[in-house]
């Protein structure tokens, strides 16, 4: 029952998200319903909090967090290095090279999986390849990350080390106190270089 209803939340917006991308009559990209149901069922678009965690530290060049949400939501928190491309926005002409490019693992991100996926789902539709999603959102990504929960002695040594790393990780990105972000709401985001030939409108926040 409970992966009926699952499947259900997921077929429903789907059915419209495909509905509203616009037809492009002069290059056949579209995925049918079955074929994006297929990848949605595979949950492959997912990336664990862990994973972004990691990229963090290490300061990963490949990684571009997209954050979803309202600009309100993004300027009171967002994870480092972030930009803020609103889910409403998505299909604008400004944004097109951040998404459709193989040089950044994008990784959307909101509250929680919902509106992350749903923006998976519509970049998915347009064709974009390159394009994931922060499995859980900010609310799994506090509760592992930010403030990870101590596993009792008797615990594995694979849980103990991933609280080690959780812990580690957490203290390098911030400690586990949810602070306001910090960018300027007033500078651009710095343009990955495949998008360097299109001067276009900036998006909030960034490196």
């Amino acid at each position: 029952m409970k992966a009926r209803i699952i499947l259900a939340s997921v077929v429903v917006p789907l059915g419209m998200i495909i509905a509203a991308v616009p037809e492009n009559t002069t290059k056949p990209y579209r995925l049918t319903a079955d074929q994006l149901l297929d990848e949605v069922k595979e949950e492959l678009q997912f990336v664990n909090p862990d994973q972004i965690a990691d990229m963090l530290v290490q300061k990963d060049p490949s990684l571009q967090l997209i954050d979803v949400r309202s600009r309100a939501e993004f300027e009171k928190f967002s994870l480092p290095g972030a930009i803020n491309i609103p889910i409403e926005s998505l299909l604008s002409d400004d944004y097109t090279d951040y998404l459709n490019q193989d040089v950044k693992l994008n990784v959307f991100y909101s509250n929680s999986s919902n509106k992350a996926n749903q923006a998976w789902m519509i970049t998915r539709q347009l064709g974009y390849r390159n394009n994931y999603v922060l499995q859980g959102g900010l609310n799994y990504w506090v509760e592992t990350i930010m403030n990870p929960e101590e596993p009792s002695e008797q615990s594995p040594n694979e849980e103990m080390a991933r609280y080690d790393f959780r812990k580690g990780a957490g203290a390098a990105l911030g400690g586990g106190v949810v602070a306001p972000a910090t960018q300027s709401t007033d500078t651009p985001a710095a343009l990955p270089p495949i998008m360097q030939k299109k001067k276009k409108k900036g998006v909030q926040g960034g490196c």
